[in-house]
């Protein structure tokens, strides 16, 4: 049941929706080079206003091609792309063209605000699931789709109101997320001047050209700088060895396996089981502070150490299990993963004829020559570490927490459940 003055509708029954165009590709220099009109890609689409486009297209291409120019306060959504991309949504800040994967509704203004219906799809973005998922192959919407796509409307006034709030948390996310990028700048800037060595990629998603290799592989050869005055030069195999705690598997007790995360993401739980459920019968303890690489993922930066509460969990022999004779601080091994030259190593170190398939050679990777400081230096560059990773993880748990909160704003505005107060004029106007 609907709330008192709110009405039902579609999307088709308070704007007119066209979809965009593509101008020919093959033309770029005539159509694309010096354009002054943006030109919005699903990738434009942040589920907020669209501020800029990677690309802009020219005047000859509208005048030659069936691109047209939507008006400022347009809403766009995306139709193609799979379950990833389908729905997300965007709001014209100024007149732009559109390309064909996107449907652009031009809203009665008098019936609906836009930031409203941005509002609105973003916190119904399932809905696209049901449509997506009738009898198609790919899991795309179509332009009848969007027109289908139903809407609650509360008075105009309200709406309004409700883009207002909704928009203000928004505000507040982006510009969290911004100090986030910031501080992650610094925290890589920080781990190059203490580590004396280039960061790796930071993230698995992370653009690199990488000769066709994912972001997160080094494939390039490893190349150790010179040691910095009071450090010295020796292959980790002097201090670090391979540890192997075999667990004698019981059918009826339950044993926790852990995994190791990309992207030096941490060891964590990945199942518990009855020993008679395990398949691999070759299993390892691991014990609170071991160093853990996966043989396998390796190359895409799957190294960590073990926390305290998974101490006494297993792997199998596809994880390298290392400890240090106290002259490396594993800790400060830890952030030496983060470093281009220990990936490149680690890559170095695998065989295989795939990057998926290459698996770690622990004795090989042992023999790389590292920079070694002193211990008491590891120790504090790893207390300087540990302190700026601990205001990004801050960061960006109040970035969960904003996005939480307005998720159950969102659901109790847009909703009814929860009102906000029109004035009688404005309502009567």
């Amino acid at each position: 049941m609907l709330p008192e003055g709110w009405r039902a509708s579609t999307l088709a029954q308070i704007g007119t929706i066209k979809s965009g165009s593509t101008p020919e590709r093959a033309k770029h220099e005539r159509y694309f080079v010096g354009g002054r009109w943006p030109w919005v890609k699903t990738m434009d689409l942040t589920n907020d206003v669209v501020e800029s486009t990677d690309e802009r297209i020219t005047d000859e291409a509208l005048n030659e091609s069936s691109c047209r120019l939507f008006p400022e306060g347009t809403v766009l959504v995306a139709m193609y792309g799979g379950y990833k991309q389908i729905g997300r949504t965007g709001v014209l800040r100024k007149e732009s063209a559109v390309n064909q994967a996107i449907s652009a509704i031009e809203l009665d203004r008098r019936q609906a605000d836009p930031m409203y219906v941005l509002h609105w799809l973003n916190g119904n973005v399932g809905l696209w699931r049901n449509f997506a998922a009738s009898s198609r192959k790919d899991p795309n919407i179509t332009r009848d789709d969007v027109c289908a796509f139903p809407i609650c409307l509360p008075l105009l006034d309200e709406q309004m109101k409700v883009a207002r709030i909704l928009s203000t948390w928004d505000e507040a996310i982006a510009r969290t997320k911004s100090l986030l990028e910031n501080r992650s700048e610094q925290w890589q800037a920080l781990l190059a001047m203490t580590l004396h060595l280039a960061p790796a990629n930071p993230r698995v998603d992370g653009r690199a050209d990488n000769g066709g290799y994912p972001a997160s592989v080094q494939p390039g050869v490893p190349n150790l700088p010179p040691s910095p005055h009071g450090w010295r030069r020796a292959s980790l195999g002097r201090h670090l060895s391979e540890v192997r705690r075999t667990a004698d598997l019981s059918p009826n007790n339950v044993y926790r396996l852990v995994t190791v995360k990309r992207s030096r993401g941490g060891v964590e739980l990945r199942e518990s089981l009855p020993g008679r459920d395990i398949k691999t019968p070759s299993q390892f303890y691991v014990r609170d502070g071991d160093f853990l690489i996966s043989k396998r993922q390796i190359v895409h930066g799957a190294c960590g150490i073990v926390p305290a509460e998974l101490d006494g969990a297993i792997v199998s022999n596809e994880y390298a299990v290392l400890n240090s004779d106290g002259q490396i601080d594993l800790r400060f091994l830890r952030y030496l993963s983060e470093s281009r030259y220990f990936q490149q190593t680690c890559f170095h170190s695998s065989i295989g004829v795939h990057v998926e398939k290459m698996i770690f050679k622990t004795e090989r990777w042992l023999r790389w020559p590292f920079n070694i400081p002193p211990l008491p230096v590891q120790q504090r560059i790893v207390e300087v570490l540990d302190t700026a990773r601990r205001e990004i993880e801050l960061i960006s748990a109040q970035i969960d927490r904003l996005k939480r909160e307005k998720a159950a704003l969102m659901a109790d505005l847009l909703t009814g459940k929860r009102r906000v107060r029109v004035p009688v004029v404005e309502a009567a106007s």
